[in-house]
């Protein structure tokens, strides 16, 4: 069999960049054939050019090993997706429940490095989002954690209900955008002793349709010394026109790397 021909870079960025458009599209806009473009980009681009040249172009990282790819959105100075590179359709995969599964958050977590190299400084964990969408709201069939900052409101929220937030989910005090998220904590450093899909599906409801969960993972400091993690769930009710997108807690501007948080990180 003759050695692939190298992805050429231009064909390679234009691809990305019609990803980014369908990716930016409300889940509302419908399903298309363009369901699978991310897929394609991971699979067909980013992990050919990795085992043929070494370089994951157009993605900023390729892990064959451990079987994920990070690839810079176009939306935003900082947002990047996590992406396996197994086929995986979504949250709704019950494959991500099992106990032989990657822990892809922890992947997400990991990808920091990256994160703040396009921010240009170091970040806080607690200005950190990592959110996946349910199965309506997004318009790709293949499994993508978004990485960026977190929304200054969210992220102080989160630090002023600290005290009540504790290891079992419970509904959050505040409303986000008119939607009502249930909250947990997880302490450590990182994410390997805590996979999130599967703290999630502790939830018989959750469990029993994962299909309609949304779910962020905040990065926290909880005292000087303990740092961990804030989990926030939500469904999707379409009825009342939630799509159940945890993005929504996202921000693609990046606006906590000028804004303080409340008392100070």
């Amino acid at each position: 069999m003759a050695r692939p021909a190298r992805t050429p870079l231009g064909p390679a960025l234009a691809a990305v960049a019609a990803l980014a458009l369908l990716i930016s599209l409300p889940a509302s806009a419908g399903r298309t054939n363009q369901s699978s473009a991310l897929w394609h980009v991971v699979h067909d681009l980013c992990v050919t050019d990795m085992k043929v040249s070494g370089l994951p172009a157009p993605c900023v990282a390729v892990n064959l090993g451990q079987g994920y790819a990070v690839l810079k959105d176009l939306r935003g100075k900082t947002q990047l997706l996590l992406i396996p590179t197994a086929r995986v359709t979504g949250i709704e995969s019950p494959a991500l429940l099992s106990r032989k599964s990657p822990n892809y958050w922890q992947d997400a977590w990991d990808a920091r490095p990256l994160f703040e190299r396009g921010a240009g400084k170091p970040v806080p964990r607690e200005d950190l989002g990592l959110a996946i969408n349910s199965e309506f709201g997004r318009t790709q069939n293949q499994l993508h954690i978004h990485i960026d900052c977190l929304k200054p409101a969210v992220r102080d929220a989160l630090a002023a209900d600290r005290d009540r937030i504790d290891d079992t989910w419970s509904d959050f005090t505040v409303p986000f955008y008119g939607h009502h998220y249930r909250v947990r904590r997880v302490s450590g450093e990182d994410l390997a002793p805590h996979d999130p899909f599967r703290l999630l599906a502790e939830d018989p409801r959750a469990r029993d349709d994962m299909a309609h969960e949304t779910l962020v993972v905040a990065g926290a400091q909880f005292d000087k010394d303990k740092s961990g993690f804030y989990l926030l769930s939500d469904r999707a009710d379409l009825a009342h026109w939630n799509e159940g997108a945890g993005e929504e807690l996202l921000d693609h501007s990046c606006a906590a790397l000028t804004e303080p948080a409340v008392g100070g990180h």
